[in-house]
């Protein structure tokens, strides 16, 4: 959450001619609500079960045509999304300490984990997914004090494209 997910996955599509998936923007395309909207109708349960139905729509759909797939920060919590990610690489971790992405995120507005304290949420959510990121990742890419295009680069570097 807040590591540049978006803008650095739709740079490198860009770069490489590919199509780029957001698997929120994916979600909330299929259901016609924010992602916001759907954890408070369905809670984090609902919204893991299309989180993880996004994943394997975008890695199926990569099949037919190369795409880069900004996965959401918590497909990582479900072995069976962690089992199609390591089965399907490359897969870069855009990693930042929890200081700079609690700066990123502000608010926290719009994101359900982060209310009420945004930067302890991060701090806990860190703690938690980094070992199954470490899992994943074939490539980590530490964002922090990059610019944008600096971490195109990286990322691409460390995918191997």
């Amino acid at each position: 959450m807040a590591s540049g997910k978006t803008t650095t996955g739709q740079a490198v599509a860009r770069r490489l001619g590919w199509e780029f998936l957001d698997s929120d923007h994916q979600v909330e395309q299929r259901v016609g609500r924010t992602v916001e909207e759907i954890w408070q109708a369905d809670g984090e349960a609902g919204f893991r079960s299309l989180e993880a139905q996004a994943l394997a729509e975008a890695v199926a759909s990569t099949a037919e045509r190369p795409a880069v797939i900004a996965a959401a920060g918590g497909v990582v919590l479900d072995p069976r999304n962690r089992a199609l990610l390591k089965a399907h690489p490359p897969v870069v971790w855009l990693r930042a300490d929890p200081q700079t992405l609690a700066a990123r995120a502000g608010t926290g507005a719009g994101r359900p984990l982060l209310a009420g304290d945004p930067a302890a949420a991060l701090l806990r959510l860190e703690a938690e997914r980094r070992p199954f990121y470490e899992e994943v990742a074939g490539a980590v890419v530490d964002v922090g004090g990059l610019r944008p295009d600096q971490v195109v680069d990286h990322v691409l570097a460390g995918a191997g494209l």
